[in-house]
């Protein structure tokens, strides 16, 4: 007998996708993965020589300190202070392996067993996986194309219920791109304050806010942040280090406190050689963050125009890594249709299914793994399904 609250999960989706590029005989080129959100160029040489040297110390082989290494914890808070133009100290910093396991210990941080989180939909699906594992009941809030793939704040306050411990966002969006505006989330965490509830809100993908947007959000500036705000970030996207497992959450210190017995039992302390290596990086690379941005940028605009000049197809929108598109073939399930893409043309995407009730019409394709020569090969590929 295996827990029930796991057998019921699917298998991991991008796992899944992986397993249908053996359908795809190469009739149409080279196969076009456009599924899993991973940097489609190399860590800086710095980075790679930083990781190198810092795997070679001893000390880090040792344990570390559960919250994260000081070090590191004060340095971002530092790079936050900088963005944010806030006060954020190294207590309020958690170092985690990785932003998923960030979410987790937030999620169970603040919702116990029964308790329900409130998620926007479509949905990211480790999130959604993550809560039906831990027994913690989930209620959607709709995003609505008219606004941008958006959530209505008043949608969020009817959605609240008397169990409710949270709401959990991402911005930029998994699955959309969709970028939150600065008002909206004032909005959201002026109603979660009301509500008595958190807000969970998952940064990873920061570092690729559109050109002409600076600051993300004024949230780390609002007293008393530290009662209703939990901020998450990976280090994977921005420093090309997915594989190295490094994360963080920011909260109040009592958040922090009650994060720091959670981990204590799954990780111990995120991987010491990887929080070593980042930590002079948060400086030296901020030149070449800006350049992976602008890059990025350059991918989803051109995405943009190739979906846009594709009969048929839909951009719903983009932004960060995703595009979110509507696909022109009523009637069939998304899952079916990604299957198709991936056996006669060769395209890898994320069917809409893993991304909540009510996304079959959809796909998402993580652009930012592709050069932009390999984007503006999907027109003609798209046009022979």
């Amino acid at each position: 007998m295996f827990n029930p609250a796991i057998a019921t999960l699917t298998a991991p989706p991008v796992s899944v996708v992986q397993d249908w590029r053996a359908s795809y005989n190469g009739d149409r080129g080279v196969l076009i993965d456009m599924s899993q959100a991973v940097p489609g160029y190399a860590a800086h040489p710095d980075m790679l020589a930083a990781l190198a040297e810092a795997a070679a110390t001893p000390d880090a082989s040792r344990y570390g300190r559960v919250e994260g290494d000081n070090g590191l914890r004060t340095a971002y808070a530092a790079h936050l202070n900088e963005i944010y133009d806030s006060a954020v100290e190294m207590s309020e910093i958690h170092i985690t392996a990785g932003c998923n396991q960030a979410f987790v210990a937030a999620a169970l941080a603040v919702a116990g067993r029964g308790d329900e989180i409130l998620m926007t939909r479509p949905c990211y699906f480790n999130h959604e996986s993550a809560l039906g594992m831990l027994g913690i009941n989930i209620s959607h809030v709709d995003c609505h194309m008219e606004n941008g793939m958006r959530p209505l704040v008043a949608d969020i306050d009817a959605a609240i219920g008397p169990k409710t411990r949270a709401l959990a966002i991402v911005s930029p969006n998994n699955p959309c791109g969709t970028i939150y505006p600065a008002d909206l989330l004032d909005g959201i965490f002026n109603l979660c304050c009301q509500r008595g509830i958190w807000l969970i809100l998952d940064e990873t993908y920061r570092d690729f806010l559109p050109l002409d947007m600076s600051q993300p959000h004024r949230l780390l500036g609002h007293d008393g942040w530290q009662d209703t705000l939990i901020q998450l970030y990976s280090f994977s996207k921005s420093y090309c280090m997915p594989g190295h497992r490094l994360g963080a959450v920011t909260g109040g210190m009592a958040l922090i406190a009650e994060m720091a017995k959670i981990i204590d039992n799954i990780q111990i302390c995120a991987p010491r050689a990887a929080q070593i290596a980042v930590r002079p990086m948060l400086l030296q690379l901020a030149g070449w963050r800006q350049e992976n941005r602008e890059r990025i940028a350059a991918r989803s605009d051109l995405f943009s125009e190739i979906i846009a000049s594709t009969d048929g197809w839909t951009l719903l929108s983009t932004g960060a890594y995703f595009g979110y598109v509507k696909h022109p073939f009523c009637g069939t399930a998304s899952i079916e249709v990604a299957q198709e893409m991936a056996r006669k043309i060769g395209v890898l995407t994320i069917p809409g299914t893993f991304f909540g009730d009510g996304q079959e019409e959809y796909l998402r394709f993580a652009f930012a793994n592709a050069s932009r020569n390999v984007i503006a090969k999907l027109s003609k590929r798209l046009s022979y399904l």
